[in-house]
């Protein structure tokens, strides 16, 4: 919603810089996207190591 509001005030300031930013928005959103993927590899790799490290501590705990 901030964002919208913000988009609008945009608007009414600088329409051209307006249009030019929701037409170009989709390619930055496809731009970005396989580092959002190579982001969540490598939090599920170091998600996989501390499981894999914090194993023993887990099982001496005794629970």
């Amino acid at each position: 919603m901030f964002s919208f509001l913000l988009w609008c005030i945009l608007f009414v300031i600088c329409w051209p810089l307006a249009i030019l930013a929701l037409l170009l928005w989709p390619l930055v959103w496809l731009i970005t996207l396989p580092f959002r993927l190579l982001g969540i590899a490598v939090d599920g790799a170091f998600g996989l190591l501390r499981a894999i490290v914090m194993l023993p501590a887990r099982v001496l705990s005794g629970r």
